[in-house]
């Protein structure tokens, strides 16, 4: 590959003043236009279902264009994005596992979730085991899991508009968080679930479109050669051969290979069970447009894997690592500048134009994910813990609480983003995984295929899983002990593994098992009736079931 063809773009890192001025114009707009959607097509003040699952009124494309936006958050773009930059192989294989993630929850939890369930995570895990216990440690666990990564999201908000736009006040970078924040609540309170689909759609389709414009221009500035490509990045990395293989990204820890191992592990169980993922399987109508409806998801899932690969190794190769690691530690901006270098140094208006798209469909990407994630937690609170005090609760009011839930989650959420907004937020993403795969893969996992597994064994599984992520977390290589860990000049690190998959997972499981064992066995005889009752039901779908 000759260097005309990679022209040397380091020691940039800012943008054009027209490309910030279209960027402020077109994130304006887009705010404006997707509160206006949400306005019109939100649910009356009585229609729990319009609300809770936007009537299952989406085709199987459009809900798995909603499903692939919910799951392609802002996190993984920009966070994915910059493992890819920073570690080559690594991060691919990072990339890889999002898209193995929503493969499974298509073949193994999506069909008999949306057959169990009614609304939210609650309704599937209390079909078999009624109580408010038990929906109380359901949205316990569905708060606490998605709250951290609404807060990366959030607090990102500032850094990332501050790097497009070119400001550096920090009570302007706040003003963004608080802005964006409240943008996010309107949203989850005004449009309901149908809403926020129409969000995530318009997210998805503007984020994949851009970003697979942006790689076929970066192909072409390697000839079309995939090879040229990856050996100029390898180049540019400062780390020659092993860019290309296994292990940067944990090399230096102990025991690197399996926690590698682990860290794939827990994003594939925790990224498939995470609230507002599982919440969408309840807009489908039926088992069939369940799976086809996930068919899309994968599809569109596995399309944008390959762009941010290109993207990724594209923003290494032409603007160099050293330059990436220098705007960002984490790489978190490697995305933009792998896009914004692919246009070369001279800029025409139409690339300005698509650059816009660029940074504008990261915009929205940070609005649609939060709106999703209050929404879920929202959903939870409302149902699950307020309208499950009393037996028959009007659906008016009802629709009520949901709207002031969202205001009660997003509130504190946009609070503590402003405190942690400058810190090293990986923790937190990590975080939240681990506990969608210590607490919820297994509650889910026995829950809809055992048949023994009773009330003690659930309150195990949800409580003794998310405990152990909690006890183990400060513990690990995230939080201290490194340059670029959340506390860089303390070091506590007394577990030497970047997630708490190794030891939490297993909890998990060990404590749901535990539970029902200590239960007795006529308890288990019991929930072995009562599952044999609803099995048919559940695993096949062939009636669905109302509250």
């Amino acid at each position: 590959m000759s260097t005309s063809a990679a022209p040397d773009l380091t020691g940039f890192t800012g943008f054009s003043d027209s490309a910030q001025t279209m960027s402020l114009v077109a994130f304006s707009a887009v705010a404006t236009l997707t509160l206006l959607l949400c306005v019109m097509t939100g649910p009356d003040h009585d229609d729990l279902d319009e609300f809770y699952t936007g009537y299952g009124s989406l085709s199987p494309l459009r809900n798995g264009l909603a499903i692939a936006g919910d799951y392609i958050s802002a996190a993984t773009v920009l966070g994915t994005g910059g493992v890819i930059a920073l570690c080559g192989y690594d991060g691919v294989v990072l990339a890889l596992s999002t898209a193995l993630s929503l493969m499974l929850l298509m073949f193994l939890l999506a069909e008999p979730l949306r057959n169990a369930g009614r609304f939210t995570m609650g309704d599937a895990l209390a079909r078999r085991m009624p109580g408010r216990s038990v929906r109380i440690a359901a949205c316990a666990v569905t708060i606490a899991s998605l709250l951290p990564l609404m807060l990366v999201q959030l607090a990102g908000t500032g850094q990332l508009m501050a790097f497009i736009l070119g400001f550096s006040n920090e009570s302007v970078k706040t003003g963004c968080v608080v802005g964006v924040g409240a943008l996010m609540i309107s949203y989850a309170a005004i449009g309901g679930m149908k809403g926020t689909a129409l969000i995530q759609i318009l997210k998805i389709v503007m984020l994949v479109g851009s970003g697979a414009v942006v790689a076929v221009l970066i192909l072409h500035r390697f000839a079309w050669d995939p090879g040229a490509l990856f050996d100029t990045a390898a180049r540019r990395s400062g780390a020659g051969p092993a860019f290309l293989h296994s292990g940067l990204q944990f090399a230096g820890h102990p025991g690197a290979r399996l926690d590698m191992i682990t860290s794939e592990l827990t994003i594939v169980l925790g990224g498939a069970c995470l609230p507002h993922i599982t919440m969408r399987m309840y807009t489908a109508s039926s088992a069939r447009q369940v799976r086809r409806s996930l068919s899309w998801a994968v599809s569109i899932v596995a399309l944008f894997v390959l762009v941010i690969t290109v993207v990724g190794f594209g923003a290494t190769a032409l603007v160099g690592r050293t330059v990436i690691a220098g705007a960002d530690a984490q790489g978190n901006t490697a995305y933009l500048l792998g896009s914004r270098a692919a246009f070369g140094a001279d800029v025409s208006t139409a690339e300005t134009f698509l650059f816009t798209m660029v940074t504008t469909a990261i915009f929205l990407t940070l609005l649609a994910s939060v709106a999703g994630m209050i929404l879920a937690c929202a959903n939870s609170l409302a149902h699950d813990v307020f309208a499950a005090r009393v037996q028959e609760m009007p659906a008016r009011r009802e629709m009520a609480l949901a709207r002031l839930s969202a205001l009660a989650i997003g509130v504190p959420t946009i609070l503590l983003a402003t405190l942690v907004q400058h810190h090293s937020l990986q923790p937190l993403v990590t975080l939240s995984f681990c506990l969608g795969a210590s607490a919820l893969a297994p509650a889910l996992v026995y829950g809809l295929f055992w048949r023994r597994y009773t009330r003690s064994g659930l309150m195990g599984t949800l409580l003794g899983g998310s405990l152990t992520v909690l006890l183990l977390m400060p513990g690990t290589n995230l939080v201290s002990g490194s340059p670029v860990s959340a506390f860089p000049h303390a070091d506590f690190n007394w577990f030497p593994f970047t997630t708490t998959g190794i030891v939490s997972i297993p909890a998990g499981f060990f404590f749901g098992w535990l539970g029902t064992v200590v239960s007795g066995r006529r308890k288990a005889e019991e929930q072995r009736h009562q599952y044999e009752a609803v099995e048919g039901w559940i695993l096949a779908g062939a009636v669905r079931r109302g509250d």
